[in-house]
């Protein structure tokens, strides 16, 4: 079977992007040439980052390097002559923060998009600082810094989560110190760069990562201490709101105590070294033991102050006299009680007497008064036999036996 050579095209290629379709696309080639076309146009541009993967090869008069986002992990290829690089006047490293000149360009076989760097300026420790000084009015401004929104540290935190560098002296000046004050302190340690291009980003990662365990109640982010440049990343933009949106309180612990990274602000409780921040994240068992002791002292004392004090009012009662002989009391009611009876007893004697008399005279006008008294004065009373008192005699008829009462008896007459 023979090689079949390229299609022949009957057609013209579309001159814009637009007008391409499956019938008529554009060759590489041509779309190559056009985005080359189209980067060209495009002035020459300032761009700062940090140097990543500087390479110079030798023999040749071109260096490569990366510029990254000191931000987010975006970066571009720079090349650069070396005549460029000795303008400097700094040996450039990876990491340094510098400033470019460049041209875009388009490589139109590799398909890849670089900078063509004419001028480099490394950004200095004076414009690092105001830029560090505008970004702390910044972050002020929006509340960041305000201390109400500061969160207080558990007495005692299940987990201590721990940003560090690899290996670090910081990671173990928190985890030793740590330990050595509460042995059963647990820690979830996330390892990470901790200055460089990608500190930012594996910082942030790992502030998320441990942020989203509930087992951990702390975040400690700890490195030594270090020149600006070297703690740039802790007052990074991208990172500093990170930690404010973080809902597990985080203890800042960079470098030493002269050194003040935006990271400090913005963080819950600021340590002045890692070694500080194991102070500030788990108490000390014995500190905590010997309070105990102290707390049970005093309250030994003051249940045996309150036991004696009971005890001596108690011993105030019982030395009174109603409680030395307790008859008194029920003696001196029974006294009362008799008292009271004498005087009920005369006053009822009192009034009886007095009843007495008005019943005698009253008897004696009852007497003085009753008919049997007139009787007796020789008065009759005279009765017709149905007992009705006669009162006149014309009630009577003539030889009606009639009833006499006397004094001394009755006697039965005949009227005549």
């Amino acid at each position: 079977m023979s090689d079949a050579g390229p299609p022949t095209r009957r057609h013209p290629l579309p001159e814009r992007a637009l007008d391409t379709t499956a019938e008529q696309p554009w060759p590489v080639r041509l779309l190559s040439t056009k985005m080359a076309q189209y980067v060209a146009r495009m002035p020459p541009v300032w761009v700062e980052g940090q140097v990543v993967q500087l390479v110079r090869r030798p023999g040749t008069s071109t260096a490569y390097l990366t510029l990254r986002d000191a931000d987010v992990d975006f970066s571009l290829s720079v090349t650069a002559t070396t005549r460029v690089l000795a303008a400097v006047g700094a040996e450039l490293a990876d990491g340094a923060r510098v400033v470019v000149h460049a041209r875009p360009t388009f490589w139109e076989k590799r398909g890849t998009l670089q900078l063509v760097a004419d001028e480099i300026r490394p950004v200095g420790v004076g414009e690092l600082l105001a830029r560090i000084e505008h970004l702390k009015r910044l972050l002020a401004s929006e509340g960041l810094f305000d201390p109400r929104r500061k969160r207080a540290l558990p007495f005692l935190p299940r987990t201590v989560g721990l940003v560090c560098g690899r290996a670090s002296a910081a990671e173990r000046d928190v985890v030793e110190n740590a330990r050595r004050r509460w042995p059963a302190v647990r820690f979830a340690i996330r390892e990470v760069a901790v200055q460089g291009p990608h500190a930012v980003t594996q910082v942030v990662g790992a502030l998320r990562e441990l942020d989203a365990d509930r087992e951990v109640d702390v975040i400690v982010i700890a490195r030594g201490g270090g020149s600006l440049e070297d703690l740039l990343a802790f007052s990074n933009e991208t990172l500093l709101r990170a930690v404010a949106a973080a809902v597990t309180p985080v203890v800042s612990a960079i470098g030493h105590d002269v050194d003040t990274p935006l990271l400090d602000l913005v963080a819950d409780v600021r340590a002045s070294t890692p070694t500080d921040a194991a102070t500030c994240v788990v108490p000390d068992v014995e500190d905590e033991l010997a309070g105990l002791e102290r707390s049970r002292e005093r309250l030994r004392r003051a249940v045996t102050h309150r036991v004696e004090r009971e005890q001596s009012a108690l011993a105030a009662l019982r030395s009174r006299p109603v409680l030395a002989d307790p008859h008194t009391v029920v003696d001196l009611r029974w006294r009362e009680v008799q008292a009271a009876i004498t005087q009920a007893r005369r006053s009822v004697g009192a009034r009886l007497d007095r009843a007495a008399d008005e019943v005698r005279h009253l008897a004696g006008t009852v007497r003085a008064l009753s008919p049997a008294a007139t009787l007796e004065r020789g008065y009759a009373v005279v009765q017709r036999a149905d007992r009705a008192v006669v009162r006149s005699p014309d009630d009577v008829a003539t030889g009606e036996r009639l009833r006499v009462r006397v004094a001394r008896g009755e006697l039965v007459v005949e009227a005549r």
